[in-house]
């Protein structure tokens, strides 16, 4: 209970500190937002490639974006924990009674929310770009389930990076290394039977994929649970094994203090 009413007051204290950057808040909302609609027009004829399968490229893109924005915003939090660490924020916590597993889950619980938010406003705008969403509202919950699910490892990997390094250019630089191969060897833009296939075997290993492939069967007329299930399964497996990793990077950063 402790570690639970902790990790609220954390999540407080990180969404008010977000509140105080308008210009980021405002960036991150505008970037979805010109994705959406430059690679919406760049590559809407692609859909009268044969077996495409989508009636219009914003259909087949409103979800990728989706799991596009929240990786990068994901990939990006360690250096919102590389700030505590250079304002001695961090260890001011370590000396009080606040629960430790609150330092990192009420960061966790953060970029949750703020994935939430993010995947609502690019779902309203794709519908009204012309989207169809024949899942309906157990697409759209889907999505922003499966968005959520690769948001949390990928934000641990990220946090657990910068309590390893502690340095800014470090996270940056590894950030921007990681997420566009993961966005490319992914079908985020292109649907995956037209994919070569040294990129198709890669894709199932990755967990954008993983999001990516179920939340379009999610939004699909019939859902096929048989595709979306398995692909929540990975994401989950991955949250749990990168949450014990950012553990132990934390614990890592206790001892050395």
């Amino acid at each position: 209970m402790k570690a639970l009413t902790h990790t609220c007051y954390m999540t407080v204290r990180h969404l008010r500190n977000l509140a105080r950057q308008p210009l980021y808040v405002m960036f991150t909302i505008v970037q979805p937002v010109i994705w959406l609609v430059l690679f919406g027009q760049l590559f809407k004829n692609v859909v009268r490639i044969p077996g495409f399968g989508a009636h219009a490229y914003v259909d087949f893109l409103t979800p990728g974006v989706v799991i596009m924005t929240v990786l990068f915003g994901s990939g990006w939090s360690g250096l919102g924990i590389i700030r505590d660490l250079d304002l001695g924020v961090m260890d001011r916590f370590l000396v009080s009674p606040v629960s430790r597993l609150a330092l990192v889950t009420g960061r966790l619980a953060q970029l949750s929310i703020v994935a939430v938010i993010q995947s609502v406003l690019i779902i309203i705008l794709g519908v009204l770009l012309g989207a169809r969403i024949p899942g309906g509202i157990t697409g759209v919950l889907a999505l922003i389930g499966c968005a959520v699910l690769l948001a949390l490892p990928i934000g641990s990997l990220s946090c657990g990076m910068a309590l390893v390094t502690r340095k800014e250019e470090t996270v940056i630089g590894a950030a921007n290394f990681i997420l566009l191969p993961l966005t490319f060897l992914s079908s985020v833009f292109m649907p995956p039977n037209l994919l070569p296939t040294w990129l198709l075997d890669l894709a199932r290993f990755n967990p954008v994929e993983w999001a990516v492939e179920a939340a379009r069967a999610a939004l699909d007329a019939h859902a096929d649970w048989t595709v979306i299930l398995p692909h929540v399964a990975l994401l989950v497996a991955f949250a749990v094994v990168t949450a014990g990793l950012a553990t132990r990077a934390f614990r890592a950063y206790q001892r050395s203090v």
